[in-house]
């Protein structure tokens, strides 16, 4: 019987740390990094173009 609660207590205590370290990012965060990754290849493009 403790073995049994010991690992419940072990499973979910893995979980809500697994759980709870993950990069939520909002909608404008997002936005934002796209715009910045077009950015990014535009000139990487303009670059390859003058190059």
């Amino acid at each position: 019987m403790k073995k049994l609660v010991l690992i419940l207590a072990l499973t979910f205590s893995s979980a809500a740390v697994f759980t709870s370290c993950r990069d939520e990012r909002s909608g404008v965060e997002k936005a934002a990094d796209d715009i910045e990754d077009a950015a990014d290849d535009v000139g990487d493009a303009v670059e390859d173009a003058t190059d």
